[in-house]
């Protein structure tokens, strides 16, 4: 094919990676966008092939066995698995760009600076990305504690590395030195990339992980921006931009979410300890039964769901959508008020009653529902934690302290469900089990839910 239609279908690609991304930000338009920008990478793929010099034997295998693997993992996963599976897909972008910059980096290319430049920074920001991911995956899936692990002087050993990385990568660079030392350069520029990796993310409790998870899918994007530079491909560059700037766009947006910074969610060591940092809890938790909370709901004019990580492990958001069109039914106004950082990875929660289709108008962002809060009847806090959690504006010794919440604990009444009265995932006990209008339901999500919903039927 010649280079002229190469070129142009890149920019095709482009095109269509680009108006996917737009369509993505409305539930309406996301499965279109989604298929969109498949088919840009369908097109970009295709036309990379049509290159003279491949070895389409490897290529074809490669293809067939990474094709069903995704299709395999796609078709299995829960979504309750949903946030680590996301994760592992970032973590193998990145080890894809690591592997691209060691294979030019073998083919040599003496004296060419840029060369060895981008293949240094596609190596560093891939083994950051895929050592980083696996530990994310780790501590999202159970395989490992999700607290933050820290050490002492943990914030200068780990400057220390990174430092010790981008010097390598500078003897890698300077043209004719210490080249007959480049093999171990490179090796040792390996090693370091995917130690920082480990060592970036361990510090990181498990409340930050959907902003670490955005952050990484930022840096998988970066990584794929590298590789192509390395690779002399355009269109690989460009949607590696395009990842790279909205993954970080959306870490942005969900450290304000959460009134932080990013190198506070970075450095901060979040989540190292629980509920000693903040007041003493006074007060017990008052347990609700299914069938009184009958009665009030059938009372209730207006409601509001507030969806956590619970809601996803119990699979309960068809039961939810069942409940929420018998409320209506009743006379009742109906919400679901969604966090930002609710769950464990960006737009958990709207992807689960997405999928229940649940009315898209329902959906209210955290500042429209506070509005209302004191007004509504009945909040049912399905699995959420620090996202309700009045301490983050009631105590200053709180770990959320600052951290913009929904304000579920102004409405008449508060129902909580949950499988019992331990802490959320980062460790932090929530003052709203204690108050006066909260009561607690204990028991799988679903189960409670499709009991509420029986007893309007009876």
């Amino acid at each position: 094919m010649p280079d002229d239609l190469i070129n142009v279908s890149y920019i095709v690609s482009a095109i269509l990676f680009i108006l996917g991304i737009k369509m993505l930000g409305s539930a309406s338009t996301a499965v279109r966008g989604n298929r969109i920008s498949s088919l840009g990478m369908l097109v970009a793929v295709i036309v990379t092939l049509t290159k003279g010099g491949l070895d389409y034997q490897y290529i074809i295998i490669g293809l067939i066995i990474g094709s069903l693997i995704g299709l395999v993992a796609a078709k299995r996963v829960q979504m309750t698995g949903m946030p680590e599976l996301v994760a592992l897909f970032n973590g193998f972008g990145g080890l894809a760009s690591l592997l691209v910059g060691w294979s030019e980096f073998e083919k040599g290319g003496e004296g060419n600076w840029f060369l060895y430049s981008v293949i240094c920074i596609a190596i560093l920001i891939g083994g950051i990305t895929f050592t980083g991911s696996l530990v994310a995956y780790l501590k999202l899936s159970g395989k490992v504690g999700g607290n933050a692990v820290v050490f002492p002087f943990q914030k200068f050993v780990n400057l220390l590395v990174m430092l010790s990385a981008v010097l390598i990568g500078l003897l890698l660079i300077i043209p004719n030195n210490f080249s007959e030392n480049h093999d171990l350069l490179i090796w040792t520029l390996i090693f370091l990339a995917l130690l920082v990796g480990v060592l970036g993310v361990i510090p990181i409790g498990g409340g930050d992980m959907p902003v670490v998870i955005a952050l990484l899918n930022s840096f998988s994007g970066l990584g794929a921006a590298a590789a192509g530079f390395v690779i002399n491909n355009t269109v690989l560059v460009v949607a590696g931009c395009l990842v790279g700037a909205s993954g970080l766009i959306l870490s942005i947006i969900m450290c304000k979410a959460m009134n932080r910074s990013l190198a506070n969610v970075l450095f901060g060591g979040f989540g190292t300890s629980s509920t000693s940092s903040g007041a003493q809890v006074e007060g017990e938790m008052k347990a609700l039964s299914v069938e009184d909370s009958y009665y009030v709901l059938e009372a209730a004019q207006s409601v509001v769901f507030v969806p956590g990580y619970g809601m996803a492990v119990a699979q309960a958001q068809h039961v939810v959508k069942e409940l929420s069109e018998i409320l209506e039914r009743n006379g009742a106004e109906v919400r679901h008020a969604v966090h930002p950082v609710a769950g464990r990875m960006p737009g958990h929660m709207n992807v689960l009653l997405a999928e229940a289709d649940v009315p898209y108008e329902q959906l209210c962002e955290m500042e429209e529902v506070n509005s209302v809060m004191p007004t509504v009847d009945v909040a049912i806090v399905i699995g959420a934690n620090d996202v309700v959690n009045p301490a983050a504006i009631e105590d200053e010794n709180s770990p959320i302290w600052g951290m913009p919440i929904i304000n579920v604990h102004q409405a008449k009444s508060v129902f909580v469900l949950k499988r019992g009265q331990g802490a959320g995932y980062s460790g932090i006990i929530n003052t709203l089990f204690f108050r006066e209008n909260c009561r607690m339901i204990y028991g799988d999500a679903k189960a409670t839910i499709s009991g509420i919903v029986a007893q309007f039927d009876d």
